[in-house]
């Protein structure tokens, strides 16, 4: 009877786990202004590319990161249809410094980064379209 009940108990703890990832993965999370204002701003220097006139959609992958590969061609269309965004992808294990430096725990990791380099919004995991879009408008707004 006590193997029944851990094993249920487990199994409750493993369903909550896995709900609690699956609504946080790919979530785009909000950047508060006075968090904003502290942090390093990312230039062309950094990422090694321009940034966008208005936005920039930066995106840290790996060589065999399945979910990166769909991520790059959701932020290239999304770059696409908004005039002045840039989707800057760039190798995490390339750029371990930068990765330390911005807490990139895993990849995809997409940042949106104001027409200043400010971080606006963080995604770890595949973002929507749509949060995408929606995030942008923030950026783009301030």
């Amino acid at each position: 009877m006590t193997g029944l009940m851990v094993c249920i108990a487990v199994l409750a703890a493993a369903s909550a786990f896995g709900v609690w990832h699956r609504r946080r993965n790919g979530r785009l999370t909000v950047r508060k202004r006075d968090e904003r204002d502290g942090a390093p701003r990312l230039g062309a220097a950094v990422i090694g590319r321009e940034l966008g006139e208005r936005a920039t959609l930066l995106q840290f992958s790996s060589a065999f990161c399945q979910p990166c590969r769909a991520t790059r061609r959701t932020l290239a269309e999304v770059a696409d249809m908004v005039e002045g965004v840039a989707h800057v992808e760039i190798d995490a294990e390339a750029h371990l410094d930068l990765v330390r430096e911005l807490n990139v725990l895993r990849t995809p990791t997409v940042l949106v980064l104001d027409a200043d380099g400010a971080i606006v919004r963080r995604a770890s995991g595949q973002p929507r379209r749509a949060d995408v879009i929606a995030a942008l408008g923030e950026a783009v707004r301030d």
